[in-house]
């Protein structure tokens, strides 16, 4: 099987190269050979690979900028699915919590409603759409939080923050569950052989919620991370917890980003571990931590 693979310098998809690896040949893709924001050449580009299958963690995920960048952010997450699904190919295809508008006052089940607050939750919801309607068999992997051990995070962020100030401040009326790449990629990769070891695709094509279990806030998350690196490091910033009218956005968040993942469960066997393991997996000492310029997201 040859598996076309997007985004392969993003958290999730560098760890998907190698977890899809024993499924197939794996044609892993940047944007200088398929670049996504040019949607005119995509189905060209995919023609030219003829792969069996099409995995799409590609997007694009700075939330703030979709704000003032919706032109570009609808290229990317939503009209390169469009053109992706187009290919008649089987898709997988990775979306989001901010998907939602964060009002539930439960997690998030697959049927519920989707009603985004801003560009980057509109852009990835028309994406999804457009793979549904495409009518070949797909799955579409909702997660949420993703961090990870290379490129711009949460994690990586309040790793550095937390050495370099004196004080944090971080929201607290956010919740959601942290999900690590490579989990989310390990994960996938499992979902996706025994989606392909059926011998109706369609029958079980649709959207799942692939996230970590429990929740927290993003400020419980920090305090979290400053503990585990409380360990090595000798002096580290203080903690304060604020709301998020104390940081204001140009991209509403929403308030709950808990996902239901009971469906993938039942249809796949698979579920990942609570926030707290996963972190705790992510940051054991045979872990090394590659910074490189994260960004700083919800904090002050």
């Amino acid at each position: 099987m040859r598996i076309l693979l997007t985004g392969v310098n993003g958290q999730v998809g560098w760890e998907l190269q190698r977890t899809l690896a024993p499924l197939g040949e794996i044609i892993a893709v940047g944007r200088n050979r398929l670049d996504l924001a040019d949607t005119v050449s995509i189905r060209s580009a995919v023609a030219a690979l003829a792969p069996d299958l099409i995995v799409n963690p590609a997007a694009y995920t700075a939330v703030d900028w979709a704000e003032s960048e919706p032109e570009l952010a609808h290229a990317i997450n939503a009209t390169a699915p469009a053109e992706l699904a187009a290919c008649g190919v089987p898709l997988v295809h990775f979306s989001t919590d901010y998907v939602f508008d964060g009002c539930k006052p439960g997690a998030y089940a697959e049927e519920d409603v989707p009603n985004p607050l801003g560009g980057y939750g509109a852009s990835k919801l028309a994406g999804e759409q457009a793979v549904q309607q495409a009518g070949i068999p797909h799955l579409i992997l909702r997660t949420s939080w993703v961090y990870g051990l290379r490129g711009r995070n949460f994690l990586l962020t309040m790793q550095r923050l937390a050495r370099e100030r004196d004080r944090l401040a971080v929201v607290d009326d956010q919740f959601g569950a942290p999900t690590w790449s490579r989990l989310i990629a390990e994960a996938s990769a499992l979902t996706i052989a025994r989606w392909l070891d059926r011998s109706d695709l369609a029958a079980d094509s649709g959207i799942y919620h692939l996230a970590c279990g429990g929740h927290t806030s993003w400020h419980g998350f920090t305090a979290a991370i400053l503990a585990h690196q409380a360990r090595t490091d000798e002096k580290l910033a203080s903690l304060a917890a604020i709301p998020t009218s104390g940081y204001p956005t140009p991209a509403a968040r929403p308030a709950n980003s808990q996902l239901n993942c009971d469906k993938l469960a039942a249809t796949f066997g698979v579920r990942l571990p609570d926030w707290e393991s996963a972190l705790a997996l992510c940051l054991a000492p045979t872990n090394p931590i590659q910074q490189d310029n994260p960004s700083s997201e919800h904090t002050t």
